[in-house]
């Protein structure tokens, strides 16, 4: 009964080992360049590797007769897959039959290693793809000079309800403090809130991410630098907030 063909990448089953697999038997042909195997060697091996390519690239798989070729030295013309054989064609050393059975495997390794780059790019493409971190992140830019007290800090958390402050100087956004930094510093640290300003604890740079980058992306990103606050950039330019409770709400409207 014919073997039915099997697709590595709807079954999920891991390219690398297959790969792994492949280079294992080519590394054993190789090592037939040198050592001059036994036919019963070769032949076993030979039925070895058409079973393996069936299993790997499924039992239609053009590269089985293509390797069945090369054992009897009938490989010319394989880019075309003829149906048969040409007939004529005399048979080659048994040295160059092990090359065209090296090519034929080669070419499999190949073709794997394509296939395990398109799904790859393909898993990336489906990371990125749902809601955008515009749809969850808050407009309103709250911000304090650095030169504001720890004190003044804390006041604004509790003004506007918020976890996070964005740190201002100048023009510019040098940096970022957070309520549990702030809590940190005063309760764990015995810092005088009074006098301590924001720039001695912020922290920076301003980590940011892309207004149009999705919402698992902040996910990632959060993870990776251990916040829980992230500034929403659009061309440069901060036009936002997300934060781990923006990052929940999603979650729990997918739930």
């Amino acid at each position: 009964m014919e073997k039915s063909v099997v697709n590595r990448t709807e079954t999920g089953v891991p390219f690398d080992r297959d790969i792994e697999r492949l280079r294992t038997q080519l590394t054993t042909l190789k090592g037939y360049l040198r050592t001059e195997p036994s036919s019963e060697d070769l032949l076993e091996f030979d039925s070895k590797t058409v079973d393996l390519i069936s299993d790997i690239l499924g039992s239609s798989s053009p590269m089985i007769e293509g390797y069945e070729y090369a054992t009897v030295g009938e490989a010319a013309g394989l880019m075309n897959w003829p149906d048969e054989a040409p007939e004529g064609m005399t048979h080659e050393s048994e040295r160059e039959n092990i090359r065209q059975r090296l090519r034929i495997l080669e070419s499999c390794v190949a073709d794997l290693e394509a296939r395990r780059a398109a799904a790859t790019q393909g898993a990336r493409r489906k990371r990125t793809s749902g809601p955008r971190v515009a749809e969850y992140m808050s407009k309103s830019i709250r911000a304090i000079p650095m030169d504001a007290t720890l004190k003044e800090a804390g006041q604004s958390f509790t003004k506007w309800k918020i976890g996070s402050l964005l740190v201002q100087g100048g023009d510019e956004f040098v940096g970022y403090i957070t309520e549990t930094e702030l809590t940190k510093e005063v309760v764990g640290g015995g810092v005088d809130a009074n006098t301590t300003t924001v720039k001695t604890c912020m922290r920076e740079p301003v980590i940011s991410i892309e207004s149009s980058d999705a919402i698992v992306e902040a996910v990632r990103l959060m993870k990776e630098k251990a916040t829980r606050h992230l500034a929403v950039t659009e061309n440069d330019r901060i036009i936002g907030v997300v934060s781990v409770s923006d990052v929940l709400r999603y979650y729990s409207g997918v739930s």
